[in-house]
């Protein structure tokens, strides 16, 4: 059982791993041809339930038992969502640019299986390169009926469009993509409805990932059974995940979940750079909460084990901060992001993030008083009443309550530190 599914080529041929030679020539949408003469729309998606696979976008969710909602209504659109914006996330663009055939062949299985004859993948405005190689492997695969009409001789016609973003944020969230992909404002709708209910053009449209996607031609070949066999019951399948920060050796990398933190940050890593100490780290990119080496390192690297630990594994996304680190400043980083970030539809998103932004400015400038740290907490229970994990939403989308992930970070393990930057710790009663 191999360990890699979809860094293999790219790891054995970095040169050309983009050209559908290449992917023709390693087996290369042997997938496809297979699922068209051999297998049933219903076969495949029982195969992609089977296989236990959970959305690689942030959410989680079971990709089979979402396809499972699809409504019978027509057309039905299947749209990838290559909108990578969460910062420390950078997986999707490896995919993209490296290997953009895998993509396309998922794309054409799972439109087959899903009824959809027209998909999208909407790219963010800042992936130039990706987005060249994506329309560069679509025209290849128009060129050797792999996309088109009667897809070899099967009978089953695709579409599939590139999209590029105006670089929002927002539009990672699947229903402001949606608006996006429309030509209207990029802000999230309210759910229900559903996508997969009433998505793209008012019609049922699937949502998923561009690594989700990338998965389909593996399982379609193996079985949902040997995917489901890689890895732990509930985290099912490698995973990329994106290294950044005070590493030895940052970058993407495709593991088997249920390794520890310690295994990914240390070695995997290459541990800390300058063999300065690990002070914090945040495991799934910016909306996360972060963990902290004395009480997490030996905590698995999964769905559930890190949810169990008052946070997530989002995006894939893991920032290392070491002992050098303000904790003061990073959290700022990441609260003006969002209030930049921020589409303004609701209050406690768009005026609470700008809202602890300032407070953070204050605080970094010197000008901090001591009230400022239970204002932050305040301000931040506005948006995400009881600060608990997973967040209670005042908000449409997640942007608002992510926000307070930094603040409920720095208040709960380096509150000393954010006290001696106001000079006057704040009274105990308080």
């Amino acid at each position: 059982m191999t360990s890699k599914i979809l860094t293999v080529r790219m790891d054995a041929h970095p040169d050309d791993s983009h050209t559908l030679a290449r992917y023709e020539a390693t087996g290369g949408y042997d997938a496809l041809r297979s699922a068209l003469s051999t297998m049933t729309p219903d076969q495949i998606i029982d195969e992609v339930k089977a296989s236990n696979m959970r959305g690689r976008g942030g959410a989680g969710f079971p990709t089979g038992v979402k396809w499972g909602f699809l409504a019978e209504a027509e057309p039905r659109y299947l749209v990838v969502n290559a909108d990578e914006s969460e910062p420390g996330t950078f997986k999707d663009r490896q995919l993209l640019e490296r290997d953009p055939h895998q993509l396309i062949e998922g794309i054409v299985i799972s439109s087959y299986a899903l009824g959809v004859e027209r998909a999208y993948v909407y790219i963010r405005g800042e992936y130039p390169k990706p987005a060249r190689r994506v329309q560069r492997a679509i025209d290849e695969a128009y060129a050797a009926g792999y996309l088109g009409a009667d897809i070899l001789g099967s009978g089953f016609s695709l579409d599939v469009v590139v999209h590029l973003g105006g670089g929002a944020y927002i539009c990672g969230e699947e229903t402001a993509l949606l608006n996006s992909l429309e030509g209207r404002r990029g802000e999230p709708r309210l759910k229900p409805p559903f996508p997969a209910v009433e998505g793209l053009y008012a019609k049922p449209t699937i949502v998923n990932n561009v690594e989700s996607i990338s998965n389909i031609p593996w399982i379609t070949t193996h079985g949902g059974a040997a995917y489901a066999a890689i890895g732990p019951e509930r985290s099912a399948g490698t995973r990329l995940f994106s290294l950044s920060g005070h590493l030895k050796k940052p970058g993407n990398y495709e593991i088997v979940m249920g390794i520890t933190w310690a295994e990914l940050i240390h070695e995997i890593g290459g541990g800390i750079r300058d063999d300065n100490a690990l002070k914090t780290w945040i495991p799934g990119g910016a909306s996360a909460p972060w963990m902290v080496p004395s009480e997490h390192l030996d905590t698995l690297v999964t769905i559930d084990d890190v949810a169990q630990q008052g946070s997530m594994l989002g995006s894939g996304a893991v920032v290392v901060m070491d002992e050098t680190t303000n904790v003061v400043a990073a959290a700022h980083s990441i609260v003006r992001f969002f209030a930049h970030e921020s589409c303004g539809q609701c209050t406690p998103c768009r005026e609470g993030t700008s809202w602890l932004e300032d407070v953070l400015t204050r605080i970094l400038d010197g000008r901090g008083r001591p009230e400022d740290l239970p204002l932050l907490l305040d301000v931040s229970d506005n948006i995400s009443p009881g600060l608990t994990w997973p967040p209670a939403m005042t908000t449409i989308c997640p942007l608002g309550p992510s926000a307070t992930a930094p603040i409920t970070s720095i208040m709960k393990w380096f509150r000393p530190e954010v006290e001696a930057m106001i000079g006057t710790p704040e009274p105990a009663h308080a």
